[in-house]
């Protein structure tokens, strides 16, 4: 497979492309609007523990609190004492045994871990961000902190040292882990850490950098914590186009291309203190077409802003988001190569799970996601085409579970929601239809307005006085079309005064009544 990373940068936004034999796979966005914020470490304080939902809520100090689940709440009270001057022991579990990461949920680590963390209200508490803010749910945090580096990431409350699954030469494991553990040994030293998978075959001394960096960092850490008061933030993590170059530019990808002068050095500079044998893949681009375009990027991040996708064989993808889920909808179109429906049906489902992941992938979706394939009767034909979306998710980094396809064609899936996904990112709510994507007419607005007012005019407790009516622009012109105006009409008919108003940060469909001598906005009240 052929993997690129295309980088279109200029002084507003960065757009960070990655490619596989040609076609776009992830898409990343950096500007002066979104700020990066999973990776970023605080000293925060509980604002509060609610059992009933095993979580906590911590001070941050952003607009809203930080939400820290049970499961996500490792064992550092005792170091955090040590940290801020109080002496404590910490047993060292690790072994020479075959390490395996702790599973979702489970503490792994450190022995005599109790099951209900000891959370209080005011306590002080180093977290760590794992999901960007969604809508108007705060970010996600855990208090399993980690600092990652190029071939390593560092645990400083485990006490285990473990490698990725996929350097799959024991022995290469066995001689990673033993560099990391004689590293900490011979300095006395207390940490976990993960050896990634770009450490297989470095050399001792690029590991050791690593090792040595991280733990330099995660000293002024520490300094930022004896002194500090919560909220406080103890490490900012790379910007995006950073870190895709360092968690994505590998072997596995044959160039980096930049069409930035600046980002190009940056990159080069990077690159060649962290893997200098990848610096002859850094590429200025010096076409006279735009970057995006020259490679048909531009087109395909068009398409990803809207719910109609089309397939190659024709027939198209309907994606829509619920409140609760994304919903696929795959539609055959005209596609009829063979005279047998069973097999026709079973070559579009197949294509439209490529297209399916792909798009997941590329829109970043994250939560529940409901696929209703065309119907296939044959319980093969149902396998093959969960078993083609099992093998095309693993090209995925996000964390998904897939439900076998059920009697009446729908597969259900689950995939990690980390950061916000790229259609909200660089799209804002219709400021006519308030995100629900129709409007209502003009003519059913005045009816509503009207509905208003003889409810207002039946209160007989009602104060008296002059009204205020902010409306859409649109409305507006409505209400103000006629030789006698639609709100001259309604005015004389119910014997009130009342002044209109545009308000453009009004949906179409919105208005507001305000009390002129109170301001009081009554709306409500009479709805």
């Amino acid at each position: 497979m052929k993997k690129e990373i295309i980088i279109n940068s200029n002084a507003d936004e960065n757009r960070i492309a990655i490619t596989e034999d040609g076609k776009l796979s992830e898409l990343f966005i950096e500007n002066e609007e979104y700020e990066k914020v999973v990776g970023d470490i605080y000293l925060g304080k509980v604002a509060k523990v609610i059992p009933g939902i095993k979580a906590a809520f911590i001070d941050l100090g952003f607009k809203q609190d930080a939400f820290l689940h049970f499961s996500d709440v490792g064992d550092q009270a005792e170091d955090l004492k040590t940290l801020l001057g109080d002496d404590s022991e910490i047993d060292d579990d690790d072994d020479e045994e075959e390490d395996t990461p702790p599973q979702k949920g489970q503490q792994g680590g450190r022995r005599g871990r109790s099951p209900m963390p000891r959370l209080e209200r005011g306590q002080k508490i180093i977290v760590q961000i794992t999901k960007e803010p969604v809508g108007n749910k705060g970010v996600r945090v855990t208090s399993k902190v980690s600092l990652p580096g190029r071939y390593l990431v560092f645990l400083p409350f485990e006490n285990k040292v473990n490698a990725s699954k996929q350097i799959q030469n024991l022995r290469e494991k066995r001689r990673l882990k033993n560099i990391v553990r004689n590293y900490r040994n011979s300095r006395g030293l207390e940490f976990g850490a993960i050896i990634r998978t770009v450490a297989e075959e470095m050399d001792e001394k690029a590991i050791v950098e690593d090792l040595e960096n991280l733990h330099n960092s995660w000293k002024e850490i520490e300094k930022q914590v004896k002194n500090g008061t919560p909220p406080v933030l103890l490490f900012k993590d790379l910007s995006v186009t950073t870190g895709v170059i360092r968690d994505l530019f590998r072997d596995d990808v044959e160039k980096v291309i930049v069409d930035n002068k600046k980002m190009h050095k940056e990159i080069q500079n990077y690159v060649r203190i962290n893997s200098p044998a990848l610096l002859n893949k850094v590429e200025l681009y010096k076409g006279s077409k735009a970057l995006f375009d020259n490679y048909g990027i531009e087109q395909e991040i068009h398409l990803t802003l809207g719910k109609r996708v089309p397939l190659k064989i024709g027939g198209h993808l309907i994606i829509e988001k619920t409140e609760a889920m994304y919903v696929i909808d795959v539609n055959s179109g005209k596609y009829a190569k063979s005279k047998d429906q069973e097999t026709n049906s079973l070559k579009t489902n197949l294509d439209s799970a490529r297209e399916i992941v792909r798009q997941v992938r590329l829109r970043d979706l994250g939560g529940i996601i409901v696929i209703d394939f065309i119907d296939v009767y044959d319980d093969k034909n149902k396998k093959k085409v969960y078993d083609e979306l099992k093998k095309e998710f693993r090209k995925d980094r996000a964390k998904v579970t897939i439900l076998p396809m059920s009697d009446f064609g729908l597969v259900q899936i689950t995939r990690q929601r980390v950061r916000e996904n790229v259609v909200r990112s660089i799209t804002e709510q219709c400021p006519l239809c308030g995100g629900s994507g129709i409007i209502e007419s003009s003519t059913n607005i005045l009816t509503r307005i009207e509905r208003w007012i003889k409810r207002y005019k039946l209160d007989k407790t009602r104060s008296h006085g002059k009204l205020q009516l902010k409306v859409h622009p649109m409305v507006f012109k409505t209400l103000k079309e006629g030789t006698i105006s639609n709100m001259t009409r309604l005015a004389f008919k119910y014997l009130l005064r009342i002044s209109l108003e545009e308000d453009s940060s009004l949906a179409f469909q919105e208005f507001r009544f305000i009390q002129i001598k109170t301001k009081e906005d009554i709306t409500a009240k009479y709805s």
